[in-house]
């Protein structure tokens, strides 16, 4: 499948009410889903540590994910100010790393 995925790890911050992060997460997924360019966008809760979430996300290329953090349901569920972001990685099919930086 061609496009942009994005692997993403975000967690709750402290003091944050998990439930609103839970709600908002949902809410959130939903109206991405809706967004030009989003080819897939799926949350997931770690089942041991429940404020820890991963988001895989496949976009049309790079501007469009751009774009979805320029939307205004992003902005509202960023506002909250509910979660963090650990890690982002970009990712690619198995044996396409031409152009990948190597370490």
């Amino acid at each position: 499948m061609p496009g942009y995925f994005i692997s993403a790890g975000i967690e709750l911050k402290d003091g944050a009410n998990l439930d609103k992060a839970e709600q908002g997460l949902r809410l959130l997924t939903e109206q991405t889903r809706s967004e030009p360019g989003c080819i897939f966008f799926e949350i997931r809760q770690n089942l041991k540590e429940s404020g820890k979430f991963t988001l895989w996300e496949c976009w049309t290329d790079k501007q469009a994910l751009a774009d979805h953090f320029e939307a205004d349901h992003t902005k509202a569920y960023l506002a909250q100010d509910l979660t963090e972001v650990n890690y982002i990685e970009e990712l690619t099919e198995i044996g396409e790393t031409s152009g990948a930086i190597s370490s």
